[in-house]
């Protein structure tokens, strides 16, 4: 029975890494490298979400999707404190780490088989637990990703009810040297900094010892749950 994966976000550093090993497995018959500079798949437009599902629609179902998407600090820095906040950052961050994802959902769920496992995952954050949050500040990213999670466990509620064997996960993939984190690194031990192959594999591996029953949750790349 031929299996495809879906990498959306596959021209970014953890994206593309992901897109590589998943073609090196062998596990797939076909990998679908999903970006705005490639595919043409854009998050912050449904039309173009829509017409990438239907064309992998053609092809053999998808039993994994990846969402290796997010944005932190394009044209804006994280806030530092409450009197930073704006709407257009907040705004901004909710478009792509939370609507953009849950649009992908919308659009590319349909596809997944009912007979078998399969998985959809996407990337979140550790700042995006509330019950971890001790530090507070990165108003807009914090809060951005805490809607995907809240979004993602909702996705595992529902797809239960029609996908038995389904997981749907996030996943905090650490610090990662990707243009994401070049302001942020300064701080970061040497052996915290972890290159995107090394974030790929790690996450990968995490995703197939996923059960049904760890559906909704959050995870990081060590595959230690992530408190809500």
């Amino acid at each position: 029975m031929q299996e495809a994966a879906v990498v959306i976000g596959a021209s970014g550093g953890i994206g593309a890494a992901v897109t590589e090993r998943l073609r090196a497995s062998g596990r797939f018959d076909v990998v679908h490298a999903l970006s705005r500079s490639g595919a043409g798949l854009d998050l912050e437009d449904e039309a173009s979400i829509a017409a990438a599902a239907a064309r992998v629609a053609e092809g053999p179902a998808p039993t994994l999707i990846f969402v290796a998407t997010g944005v932190l600090h394009a044209g804006h820095d994280p806030e530092r404190t409450y009197k930073s906040l704006s709407a257009e950052h907040l705004l901004r961050d909710y478009r792509i780490n939370a609507v953009g994802p849950a649009l992908v959902a919308r659009h590319f769920l349909p596809l997944l088989p009912r007979d078998r496992r399969a998985v959809f995952a996407a990337l979140s954050a550790r700042v995006g637990s509330i019950g971890d949050n001790r530090l507070g500040g990165w108003h807009a990213y914090r809060a951005s990703k805490a809607a995907l999670n809240m979004i993602l466990r909702n996705l595992a509620v529902e797809l239960a009810r029609t996908h038995p064997q389904a997981v749907v996960a996030g996943l905090h993939p650490g610090t990662v040297e990707t243009p994401l984190s070049d302001p942020f690194r300064k701080g970061v031990a040497p052996e915290k900094l972890f290159t995107p192959d090394f974030s790929a594999d790690r996450l990968i591996g995490v995703l197939d010892g996923l059960t049904p029953a760890d559906s909704g949750g959050v995870f990081a790349w060590d595959g230690a749950r992530i408190p809500e």
